[in-house]
């Protein structure tokens, strides 16, 4: 079997790793990829974001299946067009994916199906925005209403914050804001695979979105992760299936956007209750790379299965066992950083089972890997406690020599 995975991040190499264990993968090939994946898949260049590209490519090279990564190519209909040119194809169709590439979408969707989430308003004017921030006070949530990889939310603690918030996002041409009522608990990320009809729990994790140790310091796109979630037990899990989950399905195939791949949900969890803060139609990133850890060859079974609409025959096993990851990011990320950086030190870090570097902005420039983003490695490991997991994951970003990185030292600090 043949696979081409779309991406060049972290989340993509974990994912090109766990389906290099599987033995039914012939050739595996990664778009475009890093100088880690490299070492797994071969890398090809490609526009990720052209589905007419994409599915020439496929024929060309005999691809069988095609798992997309990233938000941006399913969000441009890149798996619409894998599709339509008869590609066994992971991953939702670019109306479906509207679940996150328009925040309002998810909230209109939560609305009529009943899935519990934070009173919310839409808005493209600012002075009626800063009103309703006035109006409302802090603290309160700023959201871009399109994808922002991660990092368009601002949970602003003062009135002022969020106004400069609703400023900054409306500045951009075509902005438009989704303002909603701040929500207090503990956050969590719950992945479920879908195939239009079925839908299959696919693992729970915790990311730590802050810059800084102590959750301090502005958002970013994720500085760590460790699965599984606690705070995400069993009927919890449940009643997210029941509450949030199914009655998504159901609206989206109602209106004749059937939901086709993974299904990201972010959750605030208080007093038992679940919430919805957002969907993801991808993969966390990082979660993504401590959930490959855990899975293994098996995950590449699961996401065929979803791919073929077959998940009713799909089981996952869980082994009693955690995972964490610790992202070395670009010293001043999410701000201004340096590119280019050399990072020495990786050929001596293990590469197994139960530990793995995987690269999520890195280049091969004359043998020498170097920094091309702000979050560069994901050191991720799996332990029998989250905390024999958390001390390989350290050990290995300290043998890691790269002067111009940083990373949170505390990682899992609300489990361990």
């Amino acid at each position: 079997m043949n696979i081409l995975i779309l991406g060049s991040g972290g989340r993509e190499h974990a994912l090109a790793w766990a389906a290099k264990q599987n033995p039914r993968v012939d050739r595996l090939m990664v778009a475009p990829g890093n100088a880690g994946i490299a070492g797994v898949a071969e890398c090809a260049a490609l526009d990720v974001l052209d589905g007419a590209a994409v599915a020439a490519f496929c024929a060309e090279q005999a691809v069988d299946v095609l798992i997309v990564g990233p938000e941006a190519p399913l969000a441009a209909g890149v798996a619409d067009a894998a599709r339509a040119a008869g590609i066994t194809t992971f991953g939702p169709s670019a109306a479906a994916a509207r679940l996150e590439s328009s925040k309002a979408f998810t909230k209109e969707i939560c609305d009529a199906c009943g899935a519990p989430t934070a009173p919310w308003a839409r808005f493209d004017d600012a002075r009626a925005a800063r009103a309703h921030v006035a109006a409302q006070g802090a603290p309160i949530v700023v959201k871009a209403d399109g994808l922002a990889a991660g990092k368009g939310v601002v949970v602003a603690q003062t009135v002022p914050e969020a106004l400069a918030a609703v400023d900054a996002m409306l500045a951009v041409p075509g902005g438009s804001v989704v303002i909603e009522a701040f929500m207090r608990g503990e956050e969590a990320s719950f992945f479920v695979l879908c195939d239009g009809l079925e839908a299959l729990p696919f693992g729970t994790a915790q990311d730590h979105k802050r810059a800084f140790d102590g959750d301090a310091g502005p958002n970013t796109g994720g500085m760590g992760a460790c699965s599984p979630a606690p705070v995400l037990t069993e009927a919890l899990q449940a009643q997210v299936m029941d509450r949030i989950v199914r009655p998504t399905l159901a609206e989206m195939a109602r209106r004749g956007t059937p939901y086709q791949g993974v299904l990201y949900a972010g959750l605030m969890i208080d007093g038992g209750e679940a919430r919805l803060v957002e969907y993801n139609v991808r993969f966390g990133d990082p979660e993504c790379q401590a959930l490959m850890m855990r899975l293994g060859a098996q995950a590449l079974d699961a996401m065929l299965a979803c791919a073929e609409g077959r998940l009713s025959q799909a089981r996952v096993d869980w082994a009693d066992d955690h995972a964490l990851c610790v992202v070395m990011a670009a010293r001043g990320y999410p701000g201004d950083h340096a590119t280019g950086t050399p990072i020495r030190g990786l050929d001596a870090l293990p590469g197994d089972s139960r530990r793995m570097v995987f690269h999520a902005g890195t280049a091969l420039q004359d043998g020498q890997v170097v920094a091309t983003g702000g979050r560069v490695l994901g050191a991720t490991a799996r332990g029998d406690t989250l905390a024999e997991a958390r001390d390989a994951a350290y050990a290995m970003v300290d043998a890691v020599d790269w002067p111009e990185g940083f990373c949170r030292r505390d990682i899992g600090w609300r489990s361990i």
